[in-house]
């Protein structure tokens, strides 16, 4: 694990799933996972976010959704795709209203498959997302210089 010197803070948005990975992700969050133990905090306000988490497929109507709360966020920022609707686009891939995963509209550092993602899954992605974000933090000090 990598050691940041603020707490990130993560804004989850749910782009079309079935709810599935949401209830993991809400898991992450309670005693027995205790994703706060490396420093995360779950917001809702993406000029806040450090770290934006998401679950289901890109469509139509909520690909403007996920470019401007990804445009909100301040530099560095990180995207972990959860599950592999969000990854890939999963069995709704084919659909007519499916654009596929969330790389379609904006650029993932880290995806954790599985439908649907286990905790575990998640909280490994998050750290790795710490990891990526710490890498991009350095690069943008050094091109601040």
């Amino acid at each position: 694990m990598t050691y940041t010197t603020k707490s990130p803070w993560i804004l989850h948005y749910d782009a079309s799933s079935c709810n599935g990975c949401d209830i993991e992700v809400l898991a992450c969050l309670t005693p027995l996972y205790d994703v706060e133990r490396f420093g995360i905090i779950n917001t809702g306000d993406p000029k806040q976010a450090d770290i934006l988490l998401i679950t289901g497929a890109v469509n139509d109507q909520n690909k403007n959704v996920v470019k401007q709360l990804y445009e909100q966020m301040p530099e560095p920022k990180v995207v972990v795709a959860v599950g592999i609707c969000a990854c890939s686009g999963g069995v709704f891939r084919d659909c007519y209203n499916i654009l596929g995963g969330v790389d379609t509209v904006i650029p993932v550092d880290v995806y954790v498959p599985g439908c649907a993602a286990r905790p575990e899954s998640i909280i490994d992605g998050v750290v790795k997302g710490l990891a990526v974000l710490e890498e991009k933090t350095k690069k943008l000090k050094e091109a601040r210089r």
